[in-house]
């Protein structure tokens, strides 16, 4: 074990949490209660939806229940990438025809933006900066891949992504050993917490009820079970995300996928100078086992990618504890990125779950049969897609009740989508460790092979995971 990890501030929840501090707590569920709709989850999910029904149905009698406290999951530990990027886009042209999912890939974008003005509106000082996502490629069998994203993408209408080569990337940013990246306007950096908090506090100033400390134990139609009560409601919303196989029967549902990060000390102008990044663009590569990073509002950079991937028996962390091997894995990945960063150090390491279906696709279902409805599975891109799920869920809650009618977000093809549920122990384990080991493989030999071109083991993967 090196001096650089023992050093490092592991947990806390997340880094995200020691910079803005913990919230007070909000009173837990006092006894049985009756609602309209009550949502399951404090998260962007829930927290959004809440806000969205209210401004929509002021009459709505709205009641969020939280397990721990908003923000605790991964709304309050993810990477801070506000960006158009949708799991499932790909499939869902497959399944409904290419235009469905153009429309689907456009909302995303607009998403972005509606992020935004509601910040802007709300008065929420989330340290958002618009500086779009730029991800970049670093050996030629990346650069391959990245040239087929790129033009993927403007397959689905975003004609206004911009393709770089290796001295525009390092314009840009000067990332060691990069021959091109791909560069979209439809991102932004924010702080995840602050996002949180602020969303929390807006949609309790609307009316929503929200109760911390209140795990749910079970969902059924018309009602939501905690150790403290049954809350009763037309509308029961499933908004856990990467928790949801804590919930009674939904074990196999979402597989938690693990996620950790890295934060760095504040670097100095001179650091900054060396590696450019004026543009504050959240950043990405083209490796399998890719990383994420963004350059913070108080002049660090925060930087993760995929540790131990799973836990045995779908279970969760408490407080986000990361393994010193990931602290030391990111580390590298940093330095190798940025080698005038090697003596920089790393204040804060921590983990979280993210929820993946079994086909990698992100959903929202409203039974019009039972009121249940949920949205997730969004694999790592939820900080956007949460708010685009809520804005639907809202509509089809409204649509289900008579409020109003179809709406274009309602008939978008990742709406009442069904997945099979994930294999039961001990393959589920076997499957996804063995999935990450391999995508590892392919990268180590993509970077000890540069002109092998890319490596047939990820394709293997894929074809383990459901991806392609």
């Amino acid at each position: 074990m090196s001096s650089s990890a023992t050093s490092v501030v592991n947990g806390g929840i997340s880094f995200w949490y020691a910079d803005d501090g913990l919230p007070a707590v909000r009173e837990p569920l006092s006894g049985d209660a009756s609602a309209d709709v009550v949502v399951v989850g404090g998260g962007y999910t829930g927290l959004w939806t809440a806000y969205y029904l209210k401004k929509a149905a002021p009459f709505l009698r709205i009641t969020v229940l939280e397990q721990k406290f908003c923000g605790y999951g991964a709304s309050g530990r993810n990477g801070g990438w506000l960006y158009n990027g949708i799991a499932g886009r790909d499939r869902y042209a497959k399944l409904h025809g290419h235009e469905a999912a153009v429309r689907l890939q456009r909302a995303m974008n607009d998403t972005v933006a509606e992020v935004v003005a509601v910040t802007e509106a709300e008065g929420i000082d989330a340290g958002v900066h618009r500086g779009g996502v730029l991800e970049v490629a670093t050996t030629p069998a990346q650069l391959a891949r990245l040239r087929a994203f790129h033009e993927h993408e403007l397959s689905y209408g975003e004609k206004d992504r911009e393709l770089y080569g290796a001295r525009q990337t390092a314009e840009r940013i000067r990332v060691a050993g990069a021959v091109g990246s791909s560069w979209t306007p439809h991102g932004a950096r924010l702080h995840p917490v602050k996002l949180v908090k602020g969303l929390a506090a807006a949609a309790e100033a609307l009316g929503v009820v929200i109760h911390e400390s209140t795990p749910v134990t079970e969902i059924r139609p018309k009602h939501a079970v905690t150790p403290y009560g049954t809350v009763r409601a037309s509308y029961v919303l499933r908004c856990t995300e990467g928790f949801t196989a804590s919930l009674r029967g939904q074990r196999r549902t979402w597989l938690p996928m693990n996620s950790s990060m890295i934060a760095t000390e504040p670097l100095t102008d001179e650091q900054w100078a060396a590696i450019g990044w004026d543009g504050r663009e959240t950043l990405g590569d083209m490796a399998h086992a890719y990383m994420y990073a963004q350059r913070t509002a108080d002049g660090r950079i925060a930087l993760g990618g995929r540790g131990v991937p799973y836990r045995f028996g779908s279970r969760t962390d408490n407080d986000g504890r990361t393994q010193d091997a990931t602290v030391e894995a990111l580390r590298e990945i940093l330095t190798r990125f940025f080698p005038a960063l090697a003596g920089v150090r790393v204040e804060h390491a921590w983990s979280g779950v993210l929820g993946v279906p079994r086909d990698w696709c992100a959903t929202v279902t409203l039974d019009r049969a039972t009121g249940l409805g949920w949205a997730g599975g969004y694999v790592g891109s939820g900080v956007a897609t949460a708010n685009l799920a809520a804005r639907t869920l809202r509509d089809l809650v409204q649509q289900d009740s008579g409020q109003a009618g179809r709406t274009g977000l309602t008939e978008l093809p990742w709406v009442n989508h069904k997945v099979r549920r994930w294999e039961p122990e001990p393959f589920r384990w076997l499957g996804v460790h063995g999935m990450y080991a391999t995508y590892r493989a392919a990268d180590r030999r993509e970077l000890l092979r540069p002109g092998a071109g890319s490596s047939r083991l990820a394709r293997v993967a894929d074809r383990v995971a459901g991806r392609s």
